[in-house]
């Protein structure tokens, strides 16, 4: 389903739920909210895939058994930290951009940002703009990476070292996908991504499939699906 004829360029937000509840009621799909996917199992004797849902609010479990499956849990579902000697023992407040609020109770503190993207670069403004002493970790022979924590010291690459009352992790965000499928070997490596590159990753064995894995954006999601849904399709005509 196309986007309006006078939809903008870049999509606003709530004209991109607009649409997505226009698609829902177009093609009369039934989503099931507070749901966590818990484990997809292939079961070679049935031919068919096995799912374990689980709802959040209710912490019932459902079962649901198909003939195809679909990974389209995006490459973004869940925070990366990544895994620094010392971190989990760091005397001061460590936490992931996505739950970064506002730099107005960080005035006066020495505050490390690691990660200089989009995220990375507007928290090390706002915490600046609030007062605090920012600094921000990059690729360069200015800090460097960190290589471990003790206590609130952190230690760079070069030997530097200093002390930090608060750490905010703009490192991005993982797939989960290799958590939960089962069987999923022919199509997805130990990080959750498809290990052929694109366009021909989208398709695994035994009714396997994934969209919007790719790194290709919504442009991607769109060849994905038509892919699948025609794959899907040719199987049913054979």
């Amino acid at each position: 389903m196309s986007y309006p004829s006078d939809a903008p360029t870049y999509i606003p937000k709530d004209q991109f739920i607009k649409y997505l509840d226009s698609y829902i009621e177009c093609f009369d799909i039934r989503p099931k909210y507070n749901t966590a996917i818990e484990s997809c199992t292939y079961d070679q004797s049935r031919k068919c895939w096995l799912s374990l849902a689980r709802n959040v609010a209710t912490s019932s479990v459902a079962r649901y058994t198909s003939r195809f499956l679909v990974v389209a849990s995006g490459e973004n579902s869940a925070a990366n930290i990544p895994m620094i000697p010392g971190l989990h023992d760091f005397a001061g407040e460590v936490i992931h951009s996505s739950r970064y609020k506002s730099g107005t109770t960080y005035s006066g503190k020495n505050v490390l940002v690691v990660g200089c993207g989009n995220s990375g670069m507007e928290i090390a403004y706002d915490l600046a703009s609030h007062g605090a002493n920012t600094s921000i970790v990059v690729r360069s022979p200015v800090l460097g990476n960190v290589t471990k924590l003790n206590g609130n010291i952190v230690e760079f690459e070069g030997g530097k070292k200093r002390p930090f009352d608060a750490i905010v992790f703009a490192t991005g965000y993982k797939s989960t996908a290799s958590t939960w499928l089962k069987n999923g070997e022919s199509m997805l490596n130990n990080d959750g991504l498809p290990k052929k590159g694109f366009p021909d990753h989208w398709k695994g064995a035994n009714g396997l499939y994934c969209a919007g894995l790719a790194r290709r954006g919504l442009a991607g999601i769109a060849i994905d699906a038509k892919n699948i849904a025609n794959d899907i399709l040719s199987s049913y005509r054979a």
